[in-house]
């Protein structure tokens, strides 16, 4: 039974990967895509590439998500692991299907805190508080500010350069800032399904606290975040390609270029799984509003926050009532 249920968690972990890949898509390419500096097939399979590459390149991130609760070393704690991952792909599944570029880290996060706070185990609230929340709220604003002062920095820089010439530089430059950010997208997402899958093997003593990752569970995260993000999220690319705002090339170098150094400054120096969609949606704000603030469409960006705000507590709920259905099932049912 035991092997069956773990084996059961490490493929719905994969599951919320793909969801992962597809529903954030759009954070890697829908700003190249919006200024045509890629075709959408072009952008996806180098999305997709890098993602995979990005997954290999750390595991800190990984780690802290393993942090995050402390479940009973039994078929119980397996159960709560499931039920987090339940309550993060519905999530996933319906901010996907209205559009809404929510966070999949979030979810995650946020559905392993509810299942385990409906079984009456133990949350590590200081990992989710420094870690996670706090992150969370100064990560976004951050990339706004930078945004800003870096799309203001290109204006003064190139405020001599033919419009269509500069057009054309940062059209191509945003070859180099999508695949970053694509990179910085495998090197956060992916590791955070490693991080649950490592749980469910230390729940359940296939592994110690302390152990590296297996080299397959690397592979199989790398494999099923790239699948999802080859697939597209063409709903929520629209959102954040052109419903915030109509980019140009400089603008969406800008906004790659600030979302990807958030990424990597907080995977390699905080240990942080921050948004990416956070991060990216930010930036697009930042550097659209260096234009005029009325030429953010902030009606879009309120839905948006709206979402971001949900996410936490609507994953950790629909995880709880995962939990005691899953708990119900499995251990009162005959």
């Amino acid at each position: 039974m035991e092997l069956a249920i773990v084996i059961a968690v490490i493929v719905v972990a994969l599951v919320f990967d793909y969801t992962n890949g597809f529903h954030d898509a759009a954070n890697a390419i829908a700003t190249s895509v919006s200024t045509r500096a890629l075709t959408p097939r072009v952008a996806l399979a180098m999305a997709a590439v890098m993602n995979f590459v990005g997954a290999f390149l750390g595991q800190k991130v990984a780690e802290t998500v393993a942090e995050v609760i402390s479940p009973p070393s039994d078929t119980h704690g397996l159960i709560i692991v499931m039920a987090g991952l339940l309550g993060a792909i519905t999530w996933n599944l319906i901010t996907w299907y209205f559009g809404l570029p929510s966070s999949s880290s979030h979810a995650l996060i946020g559905g392993l805190v509810g299942a385990a706070m409906a079984a009456g185990v133990g949350v590590k609230w200081g990992v989710v508080v420094d870690k996670v929340l706090i992150p969370m709220i100064l990560s976004p604003v951050f990339a706004f500010a930078a945004g800003f002062a870096v799309m203001i920095l290109i204006l003064w820089l190139f405020r001599r350069a033919s419009p269509a010439r500069a057009n054309r530089g940062f059209r191509m430059a945003q070859t180099a800032s999508a695949a970053a950010m694509a990179l910085g997208h495998g090197l956060q997402d992916a590791q955070k399904t490693m991080g649950v899958i490592f749980l469910a093997l230390v729940t359940i003593g296939y592994a110690e606290t302390g152990d590296g990752l297996p080299w397959w569970v690397i592979v199989l995260a790398a494999t099923a975040i790239s699948l999802g993000t080859l697939s597209g999220g063409w709903r929520i690319m629209r959102t954040l390609g052109r419903r915030i705002i109509h980019l140009d090339p400089p603008r969406g170098f800008a906004a790659e270029s600030v979302a990807a150094s958030v990424l990597y400054t907080t995977a390699y120096v905080f240990e942080a799984p921050i948004s990416t969609t956070h991060t990216i949606t930010s930036a697009v704000m930042g550097v659209g509003a260096t234009k005029r603030l009325s030429a953010v469409r902030w009606g879009v960006a309120k839905s948006i926050l709206t979402g971001w705000v949900l996410t936490f507590p609507a994953a950790g709920a629909v995880a709880a009532v995962a939990y005691w259905l899953s708990h119900f099932l499995i251990e009162v049912l005959p």
